[in-house]
Formats: C-alpha cells, structure tokens, sequence
C-alpha cells in the first residue's frame, strides 16, 4: 500500500500565494510521475499538474493554471510540490496529491493515477 500525504493547505485572498507538498515515502518508481487534481463542490475532479521524469523533466498544466502554478520535486525524492500564486476564488477546493499509474508522460487527460491522496484543502476568498 502507498500512502501519499499532503499538506499546505489554507485560506487566502485572490492574489495570494500558497505551496502544497506531498510525500511519499512507499512510492517505488522506474520513471517518476507525479502531480495534482482538485475538485470544487459539486463538480468532478480534475487534473491540475504533473510531472514526468524518465531521464527528462516533461510537465504539463491544465489551461486554467498555466503562468500561475509550477510542479516540482525534490531532486531523488518521492515528493511532489505545486506552487501556486496569484490564486483566483476559482482555484478554491480540495487538491488531491497523485502518483504513478500510466500514462502521464502525455498530459493529465492520458494520465491513469495510481495512488492517491487524501487531500488537502484550499480557499481563495
């Protein structure tokens, strides 16, 4: 079983920054992927920003975030980061930490998660 734990979350003010971090510690990889989900109430989760390495750094974003969000891990570590600045009311909601699965070295729609987080909350109000 791999646990993947967030934490970072918060309340803010549109225009506020705020960084999640994820760990996971089980998470035993050939190439590493990692990223973030969110879900608003009432909607469907989904994809916000992975990162791929299989010798090469690739990340993708969903349109809504690019310019504003940047993935990142921890050189050799199971960790993922997502920096997040001028944060909008739009970005509120629970973010999901993902690892592994297939798929993700295409983009967050071919991504397969294999893992997930528990989430971690975040309000923009």
């Amino acid at each position: 079983h791999v646990q993947l734990v967030e934490s970072g979350g918060g309340l803010l003010q549109p225009g506020g920054s705020l960084r999640l971090s994820c760990e996971a510690p089980g998470y035993t990889y050939d190439t590493y992927c990692m990223g973030w989900f969110r879900q608003a109430p009432g909607k469907e989760r989904e994809g916000v920003a992975v990162l791929w390495d299989g010798g090469e750094k690739v990340a993708h974003y969903d349109d809504s975030v690019k310019d504003r969000f940047a993935v990142s891990q921890d050189n050799g570590k199971n960790t993922v980061k997502l920096e997040m600045n001028n944060l909008k009311p739009e970005d509120s909601g629970t973010y999901y930490c993902a690892a592994g699965g297939t798929g993700c070295r295409n983009g967050l729609s071919s991504w397969s998660v294999g893992y997930w987080g528990q989430g971690t909350q975040v309000t923009v109000s």
